[in-house]
Parts: structure tokens; sequence; C-alpha cells
């Protein structure tokens, strides 16, 4: 199974390395040095990774044959794809591989349905799933433990227990109230490769 787990981002010096983008939790294993990365688009790779680095709090990559800041850039962008063993699992029993948590249903603890898993979102200070409500609207759930109780990959679902007004519903039933009072506040239904902490991608 392929897995992105970085993307390239900008060129850093002069020498090739380029700044990346990791959608991994297993960043030393995924993108150590002698890792082969496939590419999308295709035609940058395969990369091998001659050496990495983490700088200011970003890790910096220099690929075999590239040398120069020429080079580097011409690779801004470009998705960095690991084969994975789809049984694989994390070490860690919290955490889990972005495959195994993509189209999970997410439900509330009394079996609510809320929606589907259509993407993991890595950000510095958290993970965030993307669920699609049946109308086509999209919510971020924090993946945290105070919210996400339970994931069962069995069922096939995320359990989770939103704080008021993070889930569509609950802001539309908050802004009633508002209106009422003649506040006119907006809704506001956000609020934070492959492995995901419970808290990725692969």
């Amino acid at each position: 199974m392929q897995l992105v787990v970085a993307r390239v981002g900008r060129a850093h010096g002069i020498k090739g390395e380029v700044t990346v983008e990791v959608r991994t939790d297993e960043p030393e294993l995924r993108l150590g040095p002698g890792a082969v990365l496939a590419t999308d688009p295709a035609s940058a790779g395969p990369l091998t990774i001659e050496t990495g680095r983490v700088h200011s709090g970003r890790l910096l990559l220099r690929f075999e044959g590239v040398r120069d800041r020429n080079g580097a850039e011409a690779l801004r962008n470009t998705l960095l794809i690991a084969e994975v063993d789809p049984d694989d699992k994390p070490e860690d029993p919290d955490e889990y591989y972005d495959h195994q948590l993509m189209d999970l249903d997410v439900v509330l603890e009394d079996g609510t349905e809320v929606g589907r898993i259509t993407e993991i979102s890595h950000l510095p200070s958290q993970d965030l799933f993307v669920v699609e409500r049946a109308d086509g609207t999209e919510v971020l759930i924090p993946f945290v433990e105070e919210i996400v109780v339970d994931i069962d990959l069995e069922k096939q679902r995320a359990v989770i227990d939103p704080p008021p007004g993070l889930i569509d519903d609950r802001a539309e039933i908050a802004s009633s109230r508002e209106a009422e009072n003649s506040s006119g506040d907006d809704e506001n239904t956000s609020r934070s490769d492959e492995n995901t902490s419970a808290g990725d991608e692969a």
C-alpha cells in the first residue's frame, strides 16, 4: 500500500536541502537516510533520501542527485510516497495510520451519526479529522482523547464526545438562542501517512 508521508516545501540554502511538511508520526522510519520514496508527480522520482536534520523545528532533507537550490526548488510541492504493509500497525496502541482512520463512521456516544472521516489534517499543534456530514458540509474534529473517546476498527467507527458548539447542530441551537436575543452572530462549527496519534499518514 502506498501512503503519502510528506510534501516537499521550499528550498533551504544553496546545497539542495528542502523543507518538508511531514505527514507521518514516524518520520525517523519513513523519512530516514536511505529511504527510497515514490513521488507525485511520478516524473519527479523516485527519490532517495541522503541526509535529514531538524532546523528551527522543521525537517530538512537532501536527496541523492540534488546538489543546488535550483534542483531543490524544482521539487517544491512534490508528494513523497512510501510503500507500507497494510497489515502494519503502530507500536503505540493509541496511534493509528491514516489509512486505518479514513472512511470511519463518526458517531456520538448515544449512537447518533455525525458523518464520515474523509481526511486527516496534520497541524503542528494537533491532528484533525475532517468529517463530511450527510448534507455535504464538513466539521473538524480534534483527534484528542477528551473528544475522540473510542476508535473501533472492527466496527469501522470513531466515537466522539464533542464539547458544545463543535458539531453543527449544537452550534445552530446556540445560534438560534442568540438570534432570539438579536445578537446576529454567525455560527462557528470549527473550534485541533503513515501514523496519527490519539492523536497520521504512515
